[in-house]
């Protein structure tokens, strides 16, 4: 199934050499920002957030006012048709007749690629559910650009909920493209990485190893990246409490780091950095935030100069059959085709909407 527009949904859509297009504009952007500042005159972007936000919605607005385009939309869907019962299909298909490129955040997984089914318009992912959060990673991506000179050799430590992170999931993917990086996952059991992301790092010849605190690994990093516990993926507030304190990185544990090491997390933060630690050189936080405006610019012009289509669905669709993951798109929004491929071992059934394996 094929779009006649270019979309974002999943990096994993496009080369490396495209990630690096993009980031490497990025870079340039933020080199001398000025040099693009009519680049999208008369154009117009529509922000769709089903769930808050602060740093995405706003770099993308910024993004756009900074290229000179304008900017449409909602950040809550209590105060759109959305509150009437409206489908996605409809929003987003009504909202493309007014919008040069669409960015949209919704809480249930494959929501972006479900409307990318059918608008008159480009869709950029700014993050479904705990599924994945393509714009963010192109944000580390510059990060680790500008602030390690590499995106190849490194370790990379993941620190907290990487069950639900989708961030943590979007990084792994892209990283484990590039050669020589090798990554530690420090979570409880419950909040372990899921096994198609540690199924993509071995597939690309990376490693992988998992441990439970921070303190055993912290001087083998050249990253370390935390996440908070997200409340809004629990089942239920006892839930969450058992897990939340779990991780929590101080001045203590900093001394343990190598004096390259950098500290990043995609916000908000909660209480897993500790604020003394805003104070370290190696904390980039807040810069990366900063980073993330310029690697929008550079998305977003890059998705409005290229007008190759997009294929949407490369899957087969199969009558009767149902994705088993309860935060699916397709369980949400009964139109949409089930459009299921085969893992790389042939013996399961993906979901392509938010990849959730069945047995065939």
């Amino acid at each position: 199934m094929y779009s006649e527009y270019q979309h974002l949904i999943d990096l994993s859509d496009y080369p490396v050499s495209w990630w690096k297009k993009v980031v490497e504009l990025g870079e340039k952007i933020y080199q001398s920002p000025a040099d693009y500042a009519h680049v999208c005159d008369g154009k117009i972007m529509a922000t769709l957030f089903y769930e808050p936000s602060t740093r995405t919605q706003m770099s993308f607005q910024t993004a756009m006012i900074r290229l000179g385009g304008q900017i449409i939309g909602f950040d809550n869907p209590a105060n759109s048709s959305v509150s009437k019962g409206e489908t996605i299909k409809d929003t987003t298909k009504i909202v493309s007749n007014y919008a040069d490129v669409l960015v949209m955040r919704h809480p249930v997984a494959g929501a972006a690629k479900a409307a990318s089914l059918t608008t008159d318009c480009s869709v950029i992912n700014a993050g479904d559910g705990g599924h994945l959060h393509p714009t963010q990673t192109l944000t580390d991506l510059l990060t680790l650009k500008i602030e390690k000179q590499t995106l190849s050799g490194l370790t990379i430590g993941m620190c907290g909920d990487l069950l639900n992170g989708r961030t943590v999931h979007s990084l792994c993917k892209a990283l484990s493209q590039f050669e020589n990086n090798k990554f530690i996952f420090m979570s409880t059991p419950e909040l372990r990485m899921p096994a198609y992301i540690k199924d993509i790092i071995k597939a690309s010849g990376s490693v992988y190893e998992e441990v439970n605190t921070i303190e055993e690994v912290i001087d083998k990093l050249d990253v370390l990246y935390m996440t908070r516990i997200q409340q809004e993926r629990f089942a239920s507030v006892e839930e969450y409490l058992a897990q939340k304190d779990t991780y929590v990185l101080d001045a203590e544990k900093m001394k343990g780091a190598k004096k390259d090491m950098i500290v990043m997390h995609p916000l908000p933060r909660v209480d897993e950095i500790t604020i003394e630690v805003d104070d370290d050189a190696r904390a980039m936080y807040f810069k990366q935030a900063k980073y993330g405006m310029y690697v929008r610019m550079a998305l977003i012009m890059t998705i409005l100069s290229e007008k190759k289509s997009s294929e949407t669905l490369k899957g087969k669709v199969y009558t009767g059959v149902r994705c088993d993951n309860p935060r699916c798109i397709t369980n949400h929004e009964e139109y949409l085709p089930k459009s299921f491929r085969f893992s790389r071992d042939e013996t399961l059934l993906e979901c392509e909407y938010c990849d959730e394996r069945k047995l065939i």
